[in-house]
Formats: C-alpha cells, sequence, structure tokens
C-alpha cells in the first residue's frame, strides 16, 4: 500500500510494523512528529506498546536499555541536542549489548541556535559503539528501521543502531512510501529472543557490573567483534528483504555509475538523490563521472571503499559535518581506507551545514573540480568549503 509520507511518519510506522514494545519519548526538533504520531498509534489501540513520557533524551536511553534488558524490543528518536545529552547512556547502551534502534533526524549542533540540518550530531557520536545508517529518503528510512531491528538484535551481533535521516530535508519531506503489510514484516522480522535477560523469579543475574582492568580491554576487543561481523549480516539482511519486498539499497555502500568512471565522489544522506540526477546529466554531456553512496558509516565498509583504487582516478569525499581536524570525519576514514603507495588522489568537500542547500549547481562544480584535477594528476588543496559566502570564488 502507498502512503504519501514524511520521513518522521515512516520511522513511526517502521516502528509500528516492527512491532515495538517499549518507547520512550521527549520532543525535539525535527524528530518530533515521530514520537507524537507513535503517541496516536498507541493511543488508538493500533499499536501494542508501552508509551514512556520521560523528563530528558538522557532518561529516554536509560529507560530503554532497562527495558532491553528484560527481553522488550524498544525505541525512541532525537536530533541534536537530544543526541548529545544521550552521549553518556549511548555509551553505555552500546557496552552492554543493547539492539536498540534509534532514528535521529539528523540536526545541527548549537551554539548559536540552530535547528537545520546537518551532520555534526551524528557524528560526534561515531565512537559510541552504535552502528549507523544513512539514509536517501523516506522509503529507506521505514525499510532501513525495519532492516536495524532485525540486524542489531542478531545474537551474534547485539549492537545499538541509529538510523540516520535528514531533518527537515526528510523529516518533514512528503514522498511516496511503499508500506508492507503487517504480516509480511512479521515473517521477515521475528519476536526479539536475547540469549540472556533479567528474569527475577526463574534465573536472577547481574548485569553491566564492574570491569577490572585485567578484562576490559579484552571487552572492547569482543565489542569491536560484534560490529564487525555486523557488516556480514547487514548485506545477508538486506538481500533477504529484497528477495521478500522488492527493494536493495546497495548494502553498506551502493556504486553508482561507477565502472567506466575517471572521477568518483562520496556521499551520504539526503543529498545522495540530488547528486545521482547531477550524475546521470553529466554523463548524458560525456563526462565520466561516478557516485557513491555511503550507507553505513558503522561498520565502516573499508573493504568495499578501497575498490576505488581500481575503479577511477580521484576521489572527492563530501561532508555534511566538520571535526574541527583535518577535513571532515568521512573523508578522514576514507582516506585512511583508501592509502597506500599508490592509491588515488582524494579531495574533501564541506558543505550544506547548518541547513544550506546542497543544490545541483554545487554538485556539478564538486564534480568539474574533480575532472580538472584529474587531468593534472593530484589535488591543489586537500579541503574545499562548498558555496562559503566570501570564500573561492568557484564555490560562491
Amino acid at each position: 500500500m502507498m502512503e504519501v509520507i514524511t520521513s518522521n511518519y515512516a520511522a513511526a510506522y517502521a516502528a509500528k510494523l516492527s512491532r515495538v514494545e517499549v518507547i520512550a519519548a521527549y520532543p525535539i526538533t525535527p524528530q518530533t512528529s515521530i514520537s507524537e504520531k507513535l503517541a496516536e498509534l498507541v493511543d488508538s489501540g493500533e499499536m501494542d506498546a508501552k508509551y514512556i513520557k520521560v523528563e530528558s533524551e538522557h532518561s529516554a536511553m536509560a529507560a530503554l536499555i532497562g527495558a532491553s534488558h528484560v527481553g522488550a524490543r524498544t525505541f525512541t528518536a532525537t536530533s541534536s541536542q537530544g543526541l548529545a545529552l544521550m552521549h553518556e547512556n549511548l555509551i553505555w547502551a552500546a557496552g552492554v549489548n543493547r539492539p536498540i534502534v534509534m532514528p535521529v533526524a539528523a540536526r545541527a549542533l548549537s551554539g548559536p541556535w540552530t535547528i537545520w540540518s546537518d551532520h555534526s550530531d551524528v557524528i560526534s557520536e561515531r565512537d559510541a559503539g552504535w552502528m549507523q545508517f544513512f539514509c536517501e529518503n523516506n522509503q529507506e528510512t521505514l525499510d532501513m528501521i525495519i532492516m536495524a531491528y532485525k540486524i542489531a538484535e542478531d545474537r551474534e551481533i547485539m549492537t545499538p543502531a541509529m538510523v540516520i535521516e535528514d531533518g527537515f530535508i526528510l523529516s518533514h519531506t512528503v514522498e511516496a512510501v511503499d508500506m508492507p503489510l503487517q504480516e509480511e514484516v512479521d515473517d521477515f522480522l521475528p519476536p526479539f529472543d536475547p540469549e540472556f535477560k533479567i528474569d527475577f523469579k526463574s534465573e536472577p543475574r547481574r548485569y553491566a557490573g564492574v570491569l577490572a582492568p585485567d578484562w576490559w580491554q579484552e571487552h572492547r576487543y569482543r565489542r569491536m567483534l560484534d560490529m564487525e561481523r555486523g557488516k556480514e549480516k547487514i548485506v545477508e539482511v538486506e538481500r533477504d528483504f529484497k528477495r521478500r519486498f522488492g527493494r536493495s539499497y546497495g548494502g553498506l555502500v551502493e556504486f553508482y555509475r561507477c565502472d567506466d568512471a575517471d572521477v568518483a565522489l562520496v556521499i551520504a544522506g539526503a543529498p545522495t538523490g540530488t547528486a545521482k540526477d547531477v550524475v546521470d546529466e553529466m554523463r548524458d554531456r560525456g563526462k565520466k563521472v561516478g557516485l557513491v553512496k555511503l550507507r553505513s558509516f558503522r561498520p565502516f565498509p573499508g573493504e568495499e571503499l578501497v575498490k576505488l583504487n581500481d575503479m577511477v582516478s580521484m576521489v572527492g569525499v563530501f561532508d555534511k559535518s566538520y571535526t574541527m581536524g583535518q577535513g571532515g570525519a568521512f573523508f578522514q576514514e576514507i582516506r585512511n581506507a583508501l592509502y597506500s603507495p599508490d592509491g588515488v588522489p582524494i579531495k574533501n568537500y564541506i558543505g550544506g551545514l547548518g541547513g544550506r542547500d546542497v543544490t545541483k549547481k554545487n554538485i556539478e562544480r564538486i564534480f568539474e573540480d574533480l575532472l580538472a584535477l584529474n587531468k593534472e594528476g593530484k589535488v591543489d588543496r586537500i579541503i574545499d568549503w562548498v558555496a562559503l559566502k566570501g570564500g573561492p570564488g568557484r564555490w560562491e
């Protein structure tokens, strides 16, 4: 059944279809309508779940950690400062293997105050131990939340997941979304059945007690293995999803028209659709450009991305955040993945910060820059800021 809905409503309906049992809700722009829609669904009886109104995002995550420990499938949503307030409990949830799924309507971190979109909030949590999936459109938001539960709750993974939708650009924009039938999702996604859960009556246990230095490093190593196993599981689950529902998003990474490309641009989130249109138009004019859609940032698909060394002769990376270091986070990690003595030259483009539009003109200029640099065989500078007022002339 087709519905014309926002990405926020797609996230709410995905939680319903996934038969979420405990929701912890606290409002923050631009995710609030996810929590509001879920409140409607629970209140009307369309959704059988416990809806907890908490006093902060920190409390929301704490409540879900506890609910997950007793074997409930859990859900919350947040953005920006709310995600930052969760920080302590994000790390705790990952450290104690709680497979919570949380859509994040990505929004710039303040101050000064802003409610508009970039990826600085989710990138600030890249080391929290959560899987991070970036969505291109509203359909992918719905589908990815359903898939995220099957990935996260696998007993070999047991790792929480953020499903990231660009704030306002997706969260408040309506698109046609194919809503699968409940019985189809039930057949795809079994009930949450953890190996260990709190049972005060028949099998009392203690969870997440103090871990001494003689075992802490081994614990972190095991969490790393859980995350790495997620790569194979993501591909497996998406393959199963495609077989059942007819939709696929490329696994960890989607290579779009890269087979015979001279240059390629790596991008994530909502700007991906714009960039695909630009690739098609430039291809029609004989420009050999390609696109790489980064779907999974955690686990990081280094083995997939390293293929670019043999596919193209120049790579650009577009970041909707800046780390106050050597470029954006995507760029830093992709450059590390591609590095070799004969590795392909790589350049970082920073843009779309604080809700700045990422236009077709912006993307085309990036590709033209990459093509020009490719003729020279080297990059002119490591980082360029796109559409910066008062910045380098070609980006104005």
